[in-house]
């Protein structure tokens, strides 16, 4: 492999490990729905807002979410919206492991 071929695929597990987090893909579900302060996020994350705000600086950091300031609050949405298809593709694949279990048990 390349250096540039090694570097896309870098770049993407660091994509992919940004989401590897359960809080984190709870917290791109709720941005799914819309914008968010950081306040909203940490009671439904159920963490203290300096954890929540560091699962946050990961997502942004790897471009899949940003943030915008209004006044003292932080408001973020997500960058790319298509890391929704991601997550259906994963749920897709957890359909078919539970298939292929109940398949098995017959």
């Amino acid at each position: 492999m390349n250096a540039a071929t090694q570097a896309r695929y870098e770049a993407r597990a660091r994509v992919i490990k940004a989401m590897g987090h359960p809080s984190r893909l709870l917290i791109l579900d709720e941005l799914a729905k819309g914008e968010r302060c950081v306040c909203e996020l940490t009671d439904l994350v159920g963490a203290d807002m300096s954890t929540v705000s560091r699962h946050l600086d990961i997502l942004k950091s790897a471009g899949i979410i940003r943030e915008e300031k209004r006044g003292s609050q932080v408001f973020h949405t997500l960058q790319v919206p298509c890391v929704l298809k991601f997550m259906n593709c994963i749920e897709s694949v957890l359909k078919a492991n539970a298939q292929a279990q109940l398949a098995f048990m017959k």
